[in-house]
C-alpha cells in the first residue's frame, strides 16, 4: 500500500508494482482517515491532515508530505536570469541556489537544497508510523499483492503485505527469498516496526554501511561505485559513536533546557491563569464600583433636581404672593382714583362736600400705608440667578465624589465690598512715630529685601538722605483711596448677596469709572478681570496727581462706599539746585545767579543775598526755595496748595 512512500523501485515476483495497486493504497488511506485517532498521531501530516506520503524531514526536524513542502510558498525565492523561479520539484531541481521557506510547524526559516525537495532526508520514522497505524485501526488487512486474501505477514525490505499464499512464493522468489518477513500480529505486539533502510540508487539494497568523509550512509554497491576511495566503516560499528554524540548533546544540555523550559512554560501558564483571574476579579469590582457610581450619580441627580423644583416653588410662591399683593393694591387704587374722579367730574358741590371727608380718608390712607413698590424692584426674579456649576465639588454621595452643584445666589450691590485700600492714617502715624527711631543700619537691612519693582525708588531716596518713614510712605501699596502719579493701583470686589455671604462665582456686570474731580476731562481707565469666584480684580495708572472719584458699581448700581475718594500723590522730584545760604554767595557774587526763594538784590543782581528783601533768612535750596535740606523739590508747584506740599519729615 506505501509504496509511493519509499525511495525506491521495489519490484514483486520480476515485475513491476502496478499504478492501480498504487491508487487502491491511496484510497485505503483516505477510508483509514476517517477515524479521529489517525489525525492525531505522528503518522500525519499538519499541512494536509493526511497520512504521511512520502515523508521529507526538513532541516527544523519537522516532518511533512513531499508535495506538501513544494506547495510551500518561498519566503526568498530564488531568481534565475533575474526571474523568480516557482517553488516546485522542476524548478528548484534546475536552480542551484536554496530557498528558504517558513516551517509551517514553527515558522523558522528553513533552507532547501538546491537539487529540489527529492534532497531532502526521508523520515524513517514517519512511515513505520503509517505502518503501524494501519495495522492498529484496520481490523483486517489485505494482501497487497493479490488484493484477495487477508494479509497476515509483512515483509520489512519490501514493506508490503502479504497473505499466506503470497507469502510463500515471495520466499520462493530469487530476488526476495532473503527478504525478512515477520508476522503481523507480533509486529502490532511490539508497537514498534523496524525495517531496513534501501538505497534510493540502487534497488533493493539495504544502507549497511557508512561513508566517514561523506557523513553518509550508503549500500555496498555505492561504497563499490561511488566511495571507493573513502573509508566505509560498517553501520553496526560507527553507530555507538554517532549515537553517542547525540545522546551527549540531548542528555548533556538539551533534556536540561527541556526541564527547564516545561517549568518556565508551566510558570507562565501559572501567572496566564492568575491573570486571568485578577483580571476578572477585577472586571467585577470596575463593574460593581461604575453601577455604584451610576447609582449614586442618579441619587445626585435626583437630589439636585427637587433642590431646583424646592426653589422653582419658594420663587414661585415668591411671586404668586407679590402679584397677589399687586392686585389687591391695584385693585384698591383704581377703586379709589375712580371714585374721586368720577365725584370730581359728575359730582355736584353738594355732593362732593358730602363725600369729602370719607374719600379723603381713603386716598390719605392709600398714600401712606397702601402698597406702592418702585418698578425696578418687582419683577426682577426670572429664575437667571439660579445657575449650575457642574465644575464645582459637591461633596460625596454614598462614598463617591460628586461634581456639579447648584447655585441659587443673587449679588446684592449694597453687600458687596472693596478690599487693598491704603494703610489708615492711624498705621501711618504709628509707622512714623515706630521707623523714626530706627536705626539707618535696620533701614538699609531693610532696603536689601524690598521687592525689585520698589528696589529703584527706596535707593533714589535713600541717596538724598530722606528718612525712613519718607521710604515707607513711597512704596505703600496703591488701592482704593490712595495712589501714586505712574504707579498701578489695585484693590478687589467682594460680591455678596443679601446675606452677607460670598458668591462663590462670577459673571455679575461690574462697571468702575475713575475720574478727577478738578480736571473733569481727566479720566483712567480701569480694568476689571473677573476671577469667577465672585471677587474681581481691579487695577488703574493714574497719570496725573490730584483728588480722583472712584465709581464701583454692581448692576448698575453702587457697592458699599462707593463713590470712594482717590487722592494721588505725585512723583517724588529730586533737587536740582544747591543747599546755599543765599545766590550771592554760592555764586561768588555773579548776578547772573538766581534763586527759587523770593529775595531780591539791588544792583542787577538776580539771586537773593543776607540781609535783603525777602531772604527767608535760612539756607535754602537754590532750585525750590525749599528750606528743608531732606526733602523733594517744589519747584513748579505752588508751596500752599494740596499737591505742592512734599513728603518733608523733620529728623
Amino acid at each position: 500500500m506505501q509504496i509511493d512512500m519509499i525511495n525506491a523501485t521495489v519490484l514483486f515476483c520480476g515485475e513491476e508494482f502496478t499504478h492501480e495497486t498504487m491508487k487502491k493504497s491511496e484510497m485505503k488511506q483516505t477510508s483509514i482517515q476517517s477515524n479521529g485517532r489517525v489525525s492525531k498521531s505522528r503518522a500525519v501530516c499538519s499541512v494536509c491532515s493526511r497520512m504521511f506520503r512520502e515523508p521529507k524531514l526538513l532541516p527544523c526536524l519537522h516532518t511533512f508530505c513531499a508535495d506538501c513542502i513544494r506547495q510551500i510558498e518561498p519566503f526568498s525565492a530564488p531568481k534565475v536570469d533575474g526571474k523568480s523561479t516557482p517553488l516546485g520539484a522542476e524548478g528548484l531541481a534546475g536552480d542551484r541556489n536554496s530557498v528558504t521557506v517558513l516551517c509551517p510547524e514553527c515558522d523558522s526559516e528553513v533552507d532547501l537544497p538546491s537539487s529540489g525537495v527529492d534532497s531532502l532526508t526521508t523520515d524513517h520514522l514517519a512511515l513505520d508510523e503509517v505502518f503501524m497505524e494501519t495495522l492498529l485501526i484496520e481490523s483486517s488487512v489485505s494482501c497487497d499483492l493479490c488484493s484477495d486474501g487477508e494479509a497476515g505477514q509483512r515483509c520489512e525490505v519490501c514493506s508490503v503485505n502479504l497473505c499466506k499464499f503470497c507469502s510463500q512464493a515471495h520466499r520462493r522468489q530469487k530476488r526476495t527469498s532473503s527478504h525478512s518477513i515477520h508476522s503481523l500480529e507480533d509486529l502490532k505486539a511490539q508497537g514498534h516496526l523496524s525495517r531496513p533502510v534501501l538505497c534510493s540508487v540502487h534497488a533493493g539494497q539495504e544502507l549497511r554501511l557508512f561513508c566517514e568523509p561523506c557523513d553518509l550512509p550508503v549500500c555496498r554497491e555505492c561504497a563499490a561505485a561511488f566511495h571507493r576511495e573513502h573509508r566505509c566503516r560498517p553501520t553496526h560499528d560507527v553507530i555507538n559513536h554517532h549515537g553517542d554524540r547525540i545522546r551527549a548533546l540531548v542528555s548533556g544540555s538539551l533534556r536540561p533546557r527541556l526541564g527547564r523550559l516545561e517549568e518556565a512554560l508551566r510558570r507562565v501558564d501559572t501567572s496566564q491563569g492568575a491573570l486571568q483571574r485578577h483580571a476578572k476579579m477585577l472586571a467585577s469590582e470596575i463593574r460593581a464600583f461604575a453601577q455604584g457610581y451610576a447609582t449614586a450619580v442618579e441619587a445626585h441627580c435626583s437630589s439636585l433636581l427637587r433642590a431646583l423644583e424646592d426653589l422653582r416653588l419658594q420663587r414661585s410662591n415668591q411671586l404668586h404672593l407679590q402679584r397677589a399683593q399687586l392686585l389687591q393694591s391695584l385693585a384698591d387704587t383704581g377703586g379709589a382714583v375712580d371714585f374721586a374722579e368720577r365725584l370730581l367730574t359728575c359730582g355736584s358741590e353738594a355732593e362732593i362736600l358730602d363725600a369729602k371727608g370719607v374719600t379723603v380718608r381713603r386716598l390719605i390712607t392709600l398714600l401712606e400705608s397702601g402698597y406702592d413698590p418702585q418698578p425696578d424692584t418687582v419683577a426682577h426674579d426670572d429664575g437667571s440667578g439660579i445657575c449650575f456649576l457642574p465644575q464645582r465639588c459637591a461633596g460625596q454621595v454614598e462614598g463617591f465624589p460628586m461634581v456639579g452643584v447648584l447655585h441659587a445666589k443673587t449679588t446684592d450691590p449694597s453687600k458687596c465690598v472693596v478690599q487693598g485700600e491704603d494703610i489708615s492714617t492711624e498705621c501711618l502715624w504709628f509707622l512714623d512715630t515706630l521707623f523714626t527711631h530706627v536705626p539707618r543700619q535696620m533701614i538699609l537691612w531693610c532696603h536689601e529685601r524690598v521687592e525689585s519693582s520698589c528696589s529703584a525708588s527706596l535707593f533714589a531716596m535713600g541717596e538724598i538722605g530722606l528718612p525712613p518713614c519718607a521710604l515707607l510712605r513711597a512704596v505703600l501699596p496703591t488701592g482704593v483711596q490712595q495712589g501714586a502719579e505712574g504707579q498701578r493701583g489695585e484693590f478687589t470686589l467682594i460680591c455678596k448677596d443679601s446675606a452677607g455671604e460670598l458668591m462663590g462665582t462670577g459673571g455679575d456686570a461690574v462697571l468702575v469709572s475713575v475720574v478727577h474731580t478738578e480736571q473733569k476731562d481727566c479720566r483712567v481707565d480701569a480694568t476689571v478681570v473677573d476671577n469667577g469666584d465672585g471677587s474681581y480684580a481691579v487695577s488703574y495708572l493714574p497719570e496725573v496727581s490730584g483728588s480722583y472719584s472712584v465709581w464701583v458699581c454692581v448692576k448698575a448700581q453702587h457697592v458699599k462706599g462707593s463713590p470712594f475718594s482717590l487722592t494721588v500723590r505725585p512723583k517724588f522730584r529730586r533737587h536740582h539746585g544747591i543747599f546755599h545760604c543765599c545766590s550771592f554767595c554760592s555764586s561768588k557774587g555773579a548776578k547772573e545767579a538766581q534763586c527759587g526763594c523770593p529775595g531780591t538784590m539791588p544792583g542787577g543782581f538776580q539771586g537773593c543775598g543776607h540781609g535783603h528783601k525777602g531772604h527767608p533768612g535760612k539756607d535754602h535750596w537754590s532750585c525750590c526755595g525749599s528750606l528743608v535740606k531732606k526733602s523733594e523739590c517744589l519747584h513748579g508747584r505752588e508751596p500752599g496748595s494740596p499737591h505742592g506740599r512734599v513728603r518733608t519729615v523733620e529728623l
